[in-house]
This record gives structure tokens, sequence and C-alpha cells, in this order.
């Protein structure tokens, strides 16, 4: 099966000719059930050589050089340089990172908690943040924002922010603990952030809390969101729905 890669609709844009961004879904890679068959996770039971396979055509199709990290859902931002890309770097500790370097991806792994993508203009700078509800409520979007602005002294307002795939609003059910990480209490308002469903729990909507924070910001260009990775299992790795399953990436970078 070919790759079956997801794009932001605005690198058709003139001004953003010097940005790459994608993202991987399961299909094109060689990974046998259940990480069947882009995985590009290495911490996730799938076979070593399969996944090196798998990342490989990954960097091929970008004509960068990755960098992945240890997402550990909280609110570190990692600044990329060409030595981060380099094979014998360590791994690092953060949830979202950004670069001014051409050349250099910056990537987020999911399989069900959010991937944003960000573009300066002119791409004077990129970021990634991975968005998970704990990493969302705690502030990793404001400080991937605020790095990929001061990088490229721009405001919020002229940035390009792309939501990939994840939990969808029919689907991610939480609980009280959630709301309150939010600062919400059970939902009296318009029941599209949280909605209640069965006793003690309620569905959640992770894009748009994203959304929320970013126009809070000021970033007003917000696009995509709208695929469930949980209701589409041929599409999309779901944690919440296997368990064991794979990893999608989401990358951008400045082309060199």
């Amino acid at each position: 099966m070919q790759p079956d890669w997801l794009r932001p609709d605005w690198l058709a844009d003139p001004g953003l000719s010097m940005v790459g961004a994608l993202m991987t879904t399961r299909a094109g890679g060689h990974s046998a059930k259940p990480w069947d068959r882009m995985n590009l996770g290495v911490a996730v039971g799938d076979d070593p050589g399969t996944v090196a396979d798998n990342r490989r055509a990954f960097d091929q199709a970008m004509a960068a050089s990755p960098v992945f990290l240890r997402q550990v859902h909280g609110t570190r931002v990692l600044r990329l340089t060409a030595a981060h890309a380099l094979p014998d770097a360590p791994v690092e500790a953060a949830d979202a990172c950004f670069t001014t370097e051409p050349g250099v991806a910056c990537v987020v792994q999911v399989a069900d908690c959010l991937p944003v993508l960000m573009a300066a203009p002119q791409g004077r700078a990129v970021g990634a943040a991975h968005a998970g509800w704990r990493g969302l409520a705690s502030g990793v979007l404001e400080a991937a924002v605020r790095s990929v602005c001061e990088a490229a002294a721009c405001a919020p307002d002229e940035l390009r922010c792309w939501l990939g795939p994840c939990i969808g609003p029919s689907k991610f059910e939480v609980g009280a603990d959630v709301l309150a990480a939010f600062g919400a209490g059970p939902p009296t308002g318009d029941g599209l952030r949280f909605r209640p469903g069965k006793p003690g729990k309620w569905l959640a909507n992770l894009p748009l809390l994203a959304r929320d924070r970013l126009q809070a910001l000021g970033v007003a260009d917000i696009s995509g969101g709208d695929w469930c990775t949980v209701s589409d299992a041929s599409r999309f790795f779901s944690f919440r729905r296997d368990g064991v399953t794979g990893r999608m990436a989401a990358a951008i970078w400045i082309r060199r």
C-alpha cells in the first residue's frame, strides 16, 4: 500500500514556499499486526528493523533530517539544530520543538493525542507540538507559540497552525479531573468542549480545546483537526481503541 500523507492546505501559499510539512497514517510501511503498517514508534513492541525501514521511508519523503522527541506529556520546548539530527544524538525529553535551520525536521508522534504544526511567515521558523490533554492544559501550545514567534520575530497572528488527527469529540471520554485541569465544572454551556456522557463522565473535544488556546494567544489561521483516530481504524493508529498499536508522526521543516 502506498503512503497516505496528510499535508496542511497552507503549504500551497507562495509565502510558505520554504516550508514542508506532512503527517503519516497507517499506510505505506512494513510492520505486521498489530502495528501495521507505517509504525514509526520504537518503544511499542514492534520489530526494530522494521521500524527502521519505516523511518527511512519517512525520511525520504521529507528530504530533511527528522528529530524525534521523548514525549512526556509536559511543556518543554526544544530548539532544534543540525546537531540534534545526527545519528548518535541523544533523544531528548520534550513535547514541542522548533527550528530556524533549513533541513531539520520538527517531529511529534501520536496515536490519539493532537499534533500541532506551526509555520512563521516566509518560513523564518517552524515548530511542532504534541498536545494530549495534560500537555494542553499545562500550556504546551502557549510555550510552543511563544518560542516560534520569538525565533521568527513575528506575532502570533502571523502564524499558520495545523491540527492533525486525534481522538475525536465523540470518542474522548474523560472524568472530572480533566474538566478540572481546564478550569471547567460540570458543563452547563454549549456542550461543545465537554459534553455529558455516562454518569461521572464527559466527552471532550480536544481539537476545540486546542483552538481555544491558540485563539486566546492571537493565532487566527488554524486549520485541520477534522479526523478522529479512534473512529477510522483503517487509516489511523489509536492507543485508546487498540492498546498495543503503532505511532504516526507529524513533521514540519524549512526547505534547504
